[in-house]
């Protein structure tokens, strides 16, 4: 459909047609069950999570999928750090499991930091390569606002709670491309908030840069350095940038190829989406040109 949908009076960028289900696990054997979490490796494979606590890869040309691991929880968020790490949240241990991509070893990372505090909902974890730190947003309680964001050292796994104020169910998570401040996105406060990182490591004070009129998930950067927002309900995505403001870059009203998106990443010119509502992973084709 050659058609750009509108909300709230918001036009889409994009046309309905420019996404496609780049690969459907309903029928699939393992099946792709409701994955949240997004991530590719340097070989362009897909990870996610499911229902179940698996962590699942799927073929870079999206032909196949195989289960490397499982927690028995149930997988949130995730992320992979350069030397072929996968981290990921789990809802149901409360904690963040490390999972090296190589060996298939899985191991249970973080939980708190190791004396008074544990994790509450630990929902997306982000990378932060240049001082090997993994910084986590911990969503608290979906009925109050708490904190907060949490830090640890990526060799130990030891670590504290960086971020101590209260957000409003802390979901995604993403580093600016110059690595100086961390947005994050308050599902039920309905903004996307900034977090300085110090220059002696600590966290800055908190502004509020977007406000959207839907439920922001996930974000992602492009190396254009535009903000990516999947909002979970209804099931769009919002681009922001200083310069251009906030644009509806895709929206199905239907939520149908584009299904309660949680997280997404790009792979080269391509924005990819994992659907809390589905069984499949959305490609959104050429939005860097857009």
């Amino acid at each position: 459909m050659n058609i750009k949908p509108v909300w709230m009076g918001k036009q889409a960028v994009l046309t309905h047609d420019r996404a496609t289900v780049f690969y459907d696990g309903i029928f699939s054997e393992p099946q792709l069950n409701h994955p949240e979490g997004i991530a590719f490796d340097g070989q362009g494979h897909v990870w996610c999570g499911g229902e179940k606590g698996e962590v699942f890869r799927i073929a870079a040309d999206g032909t196949g999928i195989e289960q490397v691991a499982s927690t028995g929880g149930f997988t949130l968020g995730l992320a992979l750090d350069e030397s072929g790490f996968l981290y990921t949240c789990d809802l149901r241990h409360s904690a963040v499991f490390r999972l090296d991509t190589r060996t298939g070893k899985l191991e249970r990372f973080a939980d708190g930091d190791g004396a008074e505090r544990n994790m509450r909902i630990p929902n997306v974890p982000v990378v932060d390569e240049t001082n090997q730190f993994l910084y986590v947003s911990d969503s608290y309680d979906s009925r109050q606002a708490g904190p907060g964001i949490w830090r640890f050292d990526l060799k130990s796994g030891t670590g504290f709670m960086w971020y101590d104020e209260p957000l409003r169910f802390a979901n995604g998570l993403a580093l600016s491309p110059d690595g100086k401040n961390l947005f994050v996105a308050e599902t039920f406060a309905r903004t996307i908030s900034c977090i300085p990182l110090n220059d002696d490591g600590s966290a800055g004070s908190k502004q509020t840069v977007i406000e959207v009129d839907a439920l922001p998930d996930g974000l992602t950067f492009d190396r254009l350095g535009r903000l990516y927002i999947s909002c979970y309900e209804p099931s769009l995505i919002y681009r922001w940038s200083e310069t251009s403001g906030l644009e509806l870059l895709y929206y199905d009203p239907e939520a149908h190829m584009l299904c309660h998106p949680t997280n997404c990443a790009f792979r080269g010119n391509d924005l990819f989406t994992s659907n809390l509502g589905r069984w499949h992973i959305t490609r959104i084709a050429d939005v860097l040109k857009s």
